[in-house]
């Protein structure tokens, strides 16, 4: 079977991670800072939204991945794969403002490490009791 349903969520992510990083490109000119963040508050949030993503979306994907490869429902990896996107974007949401709205940003972690964690257990049990 091909994977057709991973692909989606990776090139939905990998727009919002163009968004993220366009941001930082913005702040960077506005700033007049080429390397690192200059004690600039904005470009030091906005670095660390933009890396935060690219911290915790590999592996995401990448499990997500595993378990469309061994077949686990694709219900299962479609809301796996839309709550890691909404995730994403609420802890973006939530970390870019400079007041934090830490129900975002919480709730965005929270959730990327559910979907982290459940499809990490979910091959590991499939791998410990196949079929």
């Amino acid at each position: 079977m091909i994977p057709v349903i991973v692909p989606v969520y990776a090139a939905v992510l990998a727009l919002l991670l163009v968004l993220l990083s366009f941001r930082v490109i913005r702040l960077r000119r506005a700033e007049r800072i080429g390397m690192g963040h200059g004690d600039c508050p904005r470009l030091l949030r906005a670095v660390r939204v933009q890396a935060n993503f690219t911290e915790y979306v590999p592996m995401a994907l990448i499990l997500l991945g595993c378990l469309e490869i061994q077949q686990f429902s694709g219900y299962l990896v479609h809301g796996l794969g839309l709550t890691l996107v909404v995730a994403r974007l609420a802890h973006a949401v939530g970390m870019s403002r400079e007041s934090e709205d830490f129900r975002f940003r919480v709730s965005g972690m929270a959730a990327t490490f559910f979907v982290l964690s459940s499809s990490a257990l979910l091959l590991i049990g499939a791998a410990i009791f196949p079929g």
